[in-house]
């Protein structure tokens, strides 16, 4: 950070131990600094300071930011690594219904959990937008159309994550029904051929 910035990460008095107290100051921590600097501005140092933790515990626990990211906004049980493979380990064909499966089998238990909340504070956050996206489509998605080799990539990754991101605002926050009651195994016929046609289909 330049000598000059006005903005300082506030650091918890001394240090943590590297056990689950460290694990879970860093997912709190991530929270707030993910919705304030965005996700492309908020870096391991700060989220580290911001626990007042080492900022080698980060990689320790959670693999990186990209894995730290997943784990308190998305909730994810996996890296992003690890969900990407997961994700293209099947036909291409069924790549949209695997996606939107995913996010809904681990979204549903907690009822979006802290991406919801982050979804809610879009308005008064303009940095949470770019949370989404860059990890949506930059993070994610991005990955699986290179994959793909699909032509308008940029384009493709971006109309899938409108899909995905949408469907948790629907269904989490504003709770439109009958999409807010309906059953995972309905959303994902509803839902997955779009994602499909977006990621692998004619965009014309």
């Amino acid at each position: 950070m330049n000598p000059g910035s006005q903005h300082t990460e506030p650091k918890r008095r001394g240090r943590r131990s590297g056990g689950e107290d460290t694990k879970a100051a860093l997912l709190a921590a991530a929270r707030e600094v993910f919705v304030e600097r965005g996700y492309e501005g908020a870096t391991v140092r700060h989220i580290a300071a911001r626990a007042g933790v080492d900022a080698a515990m980060v990689n320790h626990w959670f693999g990186g930011k990209e894995g730290l990211f997943a784990k308190a906004v998305l909730q994810l049980p996996i890296d992003p690594n690890t969900l990407v493979d997961h994700l293209l380990d099947g036909p291409d064909e069924a790549i949209g219904e695997r996606i939107v499966r995913t996010f809904l089998t681990v979204w549903d238990p907690i009822g979006g959990g802290p991406f919801a909340a982050m979804v809610r504070s879009v308005t008064s956050h303009d940095q949470v937008a770019e949370v989404m996206r860059g990890f949506f489509v930059n993070t994610l998605l991005r990955r699986i159309v290179v994959h793909l080799d699909a032509p308008d990539g940029d384009l493709r990754a971006t109309l899938a994550a409108s899909q995905i991101i949408g469907m948790g605002m629907v269904r989490y926050v504003v709770r439109f029904e009958p999409l807010a009651s309906a059953d995972v195994d309905t959303l994902v016929k509803a839902i997955a051929p779009n994602v499909q046609r977006y990621l692998t289909g004619d965009l014309g």
